[in-house]
């Protein structure tokens, strides 16, 4: 397939770039450079904003792409608290640009990149596809709206979209020199790996009081191989006539926040220096995937475990890349 990748210089974008390329796909990345890294991919790149239309209609109209990935957008919870109308316009406005220059151009395979965070706080676990959807933050509403529109688009349009609800990205693919590399990073492992080998200060755990087996939060970690399995089988069955749908992508398995440290100070050979701080707000006790409804559809499943994600993604932050 000839395939394009929106925001295919950023973490899970430049990761599934890859893995489609090995699977003997054609791959053409576009990405605006604004949080991603050059160096992450290097076959065909367009430098260019996903709410540029005229590009995109260049681009689709010549290359004549047999589908599309759609992984951009700002993804910072607490930015798109204080700044929600630019998020409503990069994600949502972004999107809408990409769908409309799809359709006129006949371009009718697409996969967005979507997040657990639609669902908000969770009223039953494991969390499937049916759950109740009431996001917290402007990022969550972002994903939820963009949904919505992709669902209007199949049904009245006849778009062929399928929506992949990731739950904790994590891990990298060192082999590749590929792996995690935000400029404001926020996720966990990444910041208790850089905490361990004191590149870092030592890590806060917010909430040590919850109703789990710890007392911290419980997250589902899935590692970004396996998220980037999911696009390929995402997208070929597009390809091959699917209409799409809306699957969740997680573990099945929840893991705390202490038990992510020692999962890293196993990887790291040291201790994770960190303090118990207090509750953050909108943080639920925990989150954790039923992910049967991908097995069923996509033939998708997690083949790697927490500690494959961590080892990978410490072998990644002691590559000269990181």
């Amino acid at each position: 397939m000839r395939i394009l990748v929106v925001g295919g210089a950023g973490y899970i974008g430049a990761i599934t770039a890859r893995f489609l390329a090995e699977r003997r796909h054609d791959v053409t990345v576009l990405d605006n450079l604004e949080t991603g890294h050059r160096r992450a991919w290097d076959g065909s790149f367009v430098v260019a904003d996903v709410r540029d239309a005229v590009r995109l209609r260049a681009l689709l109209e010549g290359a004549k792409f047999d589908g599309v990935l759609h992984f951009a957008a700002w993804s910072l919870v607490g930015e798109s608290v204080d700044r929600p109308l630019d998020y409503y316009d990069n994600n949502v406005g972004g999107t809408l640009t990409l769908v409309r220059e799809m359709l006129a151009t006949h371009t009718d395979c697409l996969v967005f990149s979507s997040s657990c965070s639609i669902y908000g706080d969770p009223v039953r676990l494991p969390i499937d596809e049916s759950h109740p959807r009431a996001p917290v933050s402007p990022y969550g509403r972002t994903k939820d709206i963009v949904e919505t529109i992709l669902a209007a688009a199949r049904d009245r349009h006849g778009l062929r979209a399928t929506t992949l609800r990731y739950f904790n990205a994590a891990g990298a693919w060192p082999e590749k020199q590929l792996g995690e590399s935000h400029w404001t990073e926020t996720h966990l492992v990444p910041l208790a790996i850089a905490a361990a080998r004191g590149t870092a200060p030592p890590l806060r755990v917010f909430g040590t009081d919850y109703e789990t087996r710890d007392g911290t939060c419980v997250r589902d970690y899935v590692h970004v191989l396996d998220l980037a399995d999911a696009h390929a089988k995402a997208i070929e069955a597009l390809a091959n006539g699917d209409r799409g749908g809306a699957y969740n992508l997680g573990t099945g398995v929840g893991s705390t926040v202490r038990e992510v440290l020692s999962a890293v100070e196993r990887a790291v050979g040291r201790p994770v220096p960190h303090a118990d701080a207090p509750r953050r707000a909108g943080d639920p006790p925990a989150a954790f995937a039923d992910y049967r409804a991908a097995k069923a559809a996509l033939g998708w499943q997690p083949t790697r475990t927490l500690d494959d994600a961590v080892r990978s993604a410490t072998e990644w932050a002691r590559s000269p890349a990181y």
